[in-house]
């Protein structure tokens, strides 16, 4: 399975978990670190470690080599889990504006995924 179809598999999950504003950035064009980050919010602790549950076992059913330990987790202010070709941010609100990734990683391709998803180059 190439990452992009693994990219899509992992945000599939967000979404069913109810992430919170779901974004994908495209940076394989701008870093050799990664290829996509996917950025989300997460509405309590409980939701964002739920989160990063679901995404590191799904990652690992797709034959993904998850880092671990996973950074963050034990505070659950922003949870970072790297999958090599796709690094999931996992954030708190206030941690989200605060670290702004959005705008760091602005070079890339951003997604908004939303239920009509629409991809807008930067």
């Amino acid at each position: 399975m190439d990452t992009e179809n693994i990219k899509n598999e992992i945000v599939n999950v967000l979404k069913d978990k109810k992430a919170k504003d779901l974004i994908s950035i495209d940076v394989k064009d701008v870093t050799t670190l990664t290829d996509y980050f996917i950025i989300c919010t997460g509405t309590s602790d409980r939701h964002r470690k739920s989160l990063a549950d679901e995404v590191a076992k799904k990652a690992e059913a797709l034959g993904m080599t998850v880092s671990a330990p996973i950074e963050g987790y034990n505070q659950a202010k922003w949870i970072l889990i790297d999958c090599m070709d796709l690094v999931v941010n996992i954030f708190e609100k206030e941690s989200r504006a605060k670290y702004n990734l959005e705008k760091l990683w602005s070079d890339g391709v951003l997604e908004d995924i939303r239920e009509n998803s629409s991809k807008e180059e930067k």
